[in-house]
């Protein structure tokens, strides 16, 4: 008598080479925390401006390079001297002031009668609001002013138009950031795909392509902004993914001498046996075994594209204004270090960070990635 057993257990699903890169990704503590610091500035990069009180190009004229302060503005000694200005502005003469509180009062005369119109003088202030005369005289030539207190807080200070660098700081960091992943995605999609496909024709399909790239590297690079410029405008958007389209030439010479080395390996030997076709290899093969230096020049080719984007700003061919970004806010910083330092450090640590944390991804992908330690 035979026995059957049947069981039904479901099979053993394997793990793709995916599943242990990931796996090595989030062993990596520094990876992972620098993850967390990049999600981090790109989420208060994408949300900073549309919750911040002020806009980015708004000027305030009476808070020219103010220093960052948790503390509200206008100070207290700031007060008097502002109101007794604006009441001035209006052409009045002002006496007895007083504050009560948020609300601050002043009795004020004219020699002609007072137009009720010269609040605008005071609202215009940035450091009041809601002015209004009160008790106007008989004769319209004496009256009491008052006006609520205007406070605001400025976190990274200003700069020297008086605008708000936390939001300008925020809006920079939407436009690099942009600017940095935009052409770098384009860089590398041409320049992987051109290198992995040159280098596993070879022959003389690859002397004819890299002899291409040998052209393109003479030509001077300020050509291909100035005619970038012409075509695109000042749509940076546009500009700097046609920028990307140019950076791919390194990333192409990378390649295909990964792919000379990795085409020569039994698995793709054993691809060509099967009847497998090139585009098939390329695509399964080739391009998946130089992810690991791919990830590492992209992290560096994103602030690579960062600072190119300040030398064209600088140049006029870039961001113009009030646009702003990391670079351009760092570049004003500098200019201004000895007497408004805080326009300097506040980017500064925004790019620096950025910029560390892409360097400690790229480190712990190559190494997730990295064929030789699977």
């Amino acid at each position: 008598m035979t026995l059957s057993v049947t069981t039904n257990e479901a099979p053993v699903k394997g793990r793709s080479l995916w599943d242990d890169a990931r796996d090595r990704l989030l062993a990596n503590h520094a990876a992972v925390a620098s993850l967390i610091v990049l999600a981090t500035v790109t989420l208060v990069s994408i949300l900073g401006p549309m919750l911040s009180p002020h806009d980015f190009d708004t000027v305030y004229r009476d808070y020219v390079k103010v220093p960052a302060s948790l503390q509200a503005y206008p100070r207290a000694d700031q007060v008097e001297p502002g109101f007794l200005s604006a009441v001035k502005r209006a052409r009045l003469t002002a006496s007895d002031y007083r504050r009560e509180g948020d609300t601050v009062f002043a009795n004020v005369t004219s020699r002609r009668e007072i137009d009720p119109r010269t609040t605008r003088y005071i609202d215009r202030s940035d450091l009041f609001r809601n002015a209004e005369l009160t008790d106007i005289a008989p004769d319209g030539k004496s009256a009491v002013m008052r006006a609520d207190i205007n406070y605001m807080h400025f976190y990274f200070g200003t700069d020297s138009n008086g605008r708000d660098m936390m939001t300008r700081t925020f809006i920079a960091g939407r436009v690099s950031l942009t600017i940095g992943l935009l052409a770098t995605f384009v860089a590398i999609s041409i320049g992987v795909l051109y290198g992995a496909t040159s280098g596993y024709l070879g022959g003389q399909v690859d002397q004819m392509m890299m002899r291409v790239v040998d052209v393109l590297y003479s030509l001077p690079f300020i050509f291909f902004v100035i005619m970038l410029v012409v075509f695109f405008g000042r749509n940076f958007i546009l500009m700097f993914i046609a920028v990307g389209a140019v950076e791919w030439l390194d990333m192409a010479r990378i390649v295909r001498g990964q792919t000379l080395t990795i085409k020569r390996q039994e698995y793709v030997q054993a691809a060509e046996a099967m009847g497998v076709s090139d585009s098939g290899i390329v695509r399964r093969h080739i391009i998946p075994n130089t992810l690991g230096p791919v990830v590492v020049y992209m992290t560096l080719l994103v602030p690579k594209v960062i600072l190119l984007e300040s030398f064209l700003s600088f140049l006029g061919l870039g961001i113009q204004e009030p646009m702003t970004s990391w670079g351009v806010l760092i570049s004003q910083g500098a200019a201004n270090l000895q007497g408004a330092a805080w326009m300097l450090i506040f980017p500064s640590i925004f790019l620096t960070s950025t910029l560390l944390a892409l360097n400690f991804i790229g480190d712990g992908l190559r190494d997730a990635l990295d064929p030789k330690d699977r």
